[in-house]
C-alpha cells in the first residue's frame, strides 16, 4: 500500500473522488500542515493554525498507478488559485502536496511539472513538509455519500465526479 497526503480546497471533493477509484482502499479527510496539535473543523475554518483541509489517500498500486491519483489531483481542483477553490477562500483550502519520502517528493514534482502545460495561468500548488495529518472528525468523513443531495454536494462536488468520470471512468467503481 502507498499513501499520498494531499490538499486541493476542501477535502469533501478529494474524499469523494478517490472514494469511488479503483484501489483505494481508504480516503481519510484530515489536517496537515500546520502549527497547532488536534485541530478541530472550526479552529482549521479559521484559518489560524496553518492547516489544509487534506486527504490521506491510501491505494493499492498494483491496481491503480500512482501517476493516476496524481492526475486525478490535478483534474478535480484548479491548481492555479492561491488559497481558494471556488468559494471556499484562504491558506486552509490552498493546494499543496505532503511527500512522505524523497521518492514521493520526486513523483509529487514530475506531476506539478506534467500539468504545468495544461493551465493557462502558473500551478500554484506547493509540495511541503509532511508535518502531523490529523484525522478530521468523523462526520467529515465519506461526507459526499451520506450527503449528495446537499447543495454544495450538488453545485461544488458533482460537477468535479462527472469531470473524473469523463477522464478516467476505467479507474472507477462505478458503472
Amino acid at each position: 500500500m502507498t499513501t499520498f497526503v494531499l490538499a486541493g480546497g476542501c477535502f469533501w471533493c478529494l474524499d469523494a473522488v478517490y472514494q469511488r477509484t479503483r484501489g483505494v482502499h481508504a480516503v481519510i479527510s484530515g489536517y496537515i500542515g500546520g502549527h497547532t496539535s488536534n485541530p478541530d473543523y472550526r479552529q482549521v475554518c479559521s484559518g489560524t493554525t496553518g492547516h489544509a483541509e487534506g486527504v490521506a489517500v491510501i491505494f493499492d498500486p498494483q491496481i491503480v498507478p500512482a501517476e493516476v491519483i496524481l492526475d486525478m489531483f490535478f483534474t478535480v481542483h484548479d491548481p492555479t488559485t492561491l488559497n481558494r477553490q471556488g468559494y471556499d477562500v484562504g491558506t486552509q483550502y490552498r493546494s499543496a502536496m505532503f511527500p512522505l519520502d524523497d521518492q514521493q517528493r520526486k513523483q509529487f514534482i514530475a506531476a506539478k511539472d506534467k500539468f504545468a502545460s495544461f493551465y493557462t495561468n502558473p500551478i500554484v500548488t506547493t509540495i511541503e513538509e509532511s508535518k502531523d495529518f490529523y484525522p478530521a472528525e468523523q462526520i467529515h468523513q465519506d461526507y459526499y455519500s451520506a450527503n449528495q443531495d446537499v447543495g454544495y454536494c450538488r453545485v461544488i462536488i458533482d460537477p468535479k465526479l462527472a469531470k473524473v468520470r469523463k477522464y478516467y471512468a476505467q479507474w472507477l467503481n462505478e458503472a
